[in-house]
């Protein structure tokens, strides 16, 4: 049973996120190699970091809640967890990379 009312976010809700984590990736210095922000969840393609992935996840979460948040939007927006994949060779990097690309 879902004890939260699922989100489906708008396009302009869609943009705010998009920009947040952008901005954010700024922040840390991070590679962004790509990002699709779907209606209910995010595809990231990030270059390496040192810094623990959980808390990367934990810092793009954030700044996109807050960015929502500033713009009116209420409510629970991630829920916990996510996916993570790993890129060991160019290919598999480039293959992530259009994957991403193909739900923009």
């Amino acid at each position: 049973m879902q004890r939260h009312t699922k989100v489906k976010l708008t396009k302009a809700n869609r943009e705010i996120i998009k920009e947040a984590i952008v901005s954010e990736a700024k922040r840390l210095a991070q590679k962004v190699y790509a990002i699709a922000v779907c209606s209910n969840h995010v595809h990231l393609v990030l270059g390496y970091d040192k810094r623990a992935i959980g808390e990367l996840v934990r810092s793009y979460k954030n700044a996109a809640y807050f960015a929502l948040r500033k713009n009116g939007f209420a409510g629970r927006v991630w829920t916990r967890g996510y996916d993570k994949r790993y890129c060991f060779n160019e290919k598999s990097l480039k293959d992530r990379i259009d994957y991403v690309l193909r739900h923009d």
